[in-house]
């Protein structure tokens, strides 16, 4: 009986607390792990950017070669402008999927949270 009133009472615990814990720690991670991903994809990017442009830089000799380096300088910046944005709505996109998903979690646990406190009532 003891064993029996046990086990209902440690399913129910799991049930209410840690099923809903683990199921958002699993969205947490998993949202941090493309968080992570994205910011070292997007600050190679920009330092390999930021690296070319030295190594071009070292190339002026002359006032032609200072030319060609202020006119790529002009596209280099109008490129990362371009990057930036996009790579800022790639960040806004995730933010929203982990609302979103959290957000549906927690309805979830909700729902469940309720029917466990209904079955208990009865």
């Amino acid at each position: 009986m003891f064993n029996a009133n046990f086990e209902k009472s440690a399913q129910q615990f799991d049930d209410m607390f840690l099923s809903p814990l683990r199921a958002f720690s699993a969205l947490s991670i998993d949202y941090s792990e493309k968080l992570i991903g994205a910011q070292m994809e997007l600050t190679k990017s920009y330092a390999d950017a930021s690296l070319t442009q030295a190594r071009s830089m070292l190339e002026i000799k002359d006032s032609e070669g200072l030319k060609n380096f202020v006119k790529e300088q002009q596209e280099t910046v109008k490129t990362l402008g371009e990057k930036l944005q996009n790579d800022t709505q790639k960040v806004v996109e995730l933010n929203q999927e982990y609302a979103k998903k959290g957000q549906e979690l927690a309805e979830s646990n909700a729902k469940s949270a309720s029917e466990a406190m209904q079955k208990v009532a009865k």
